[in-house]
């Protein structure tokens, strides 16, 4: 909620991304909720805000929400159809595509994690308010 909040305070455009699943994902759509949390948990989808007003109290402008990734991403994609669907028609493709997954999730990860660590001076005019 958090997030939906400070969007709207914006003043500018503002844009939120959401998963949204359908029931072609081949899971209970009653389970969403735990679904999306084993997907954040997995680091296939980070959670973060970017906002540049943080620029003006000399913070990144990047605040990453979610922790480092600690399921594997395999037991994210063996709870879905769609996925286990690769793995029994081509179950090498299959092993190729989990590891790719799991260390792009990792590099991911690591990289918001950079940027969320990045301090900006603020702008003097900023500080005090009186940029345009």
């Amino acid at each position: 909620m958090q997030a939906f909040r400070e969007a709207e305070a914006y003043p500018g455009p503002s844009l939120i991304i959401a998963y949204s699943p359908c029931i072609a994902h081949g899971y209970d759509l009653s389970q969403n909720a735990v679904q999306q949390q084993r997907l954040v948990e997995s680091g296939l989808w980070p959670l973060y805000r970017f906002d540049p007003r943080r620029l003006a109290e000399g913070k990144a402008p990047l605040q990453l929400d979610s922790r480092p990734p600690k399921r594997p991403v395999r037991d994210f994609l063996r709870e879905e159809t769609r996925f286990r669907m690769v793995e029994r028609s081509d179950p090498e493709r299959y092993k190729r595509l989990m590891a790719a997954s799991q260390q792009q999730a990792e590099r991911t990860y690591a990289i918001y994690q950079q940027l969320a660590g990045i301090a900006v001076p603020a702008d003097d005019e900023e500080a005090a308010g009186t940029s345009a």
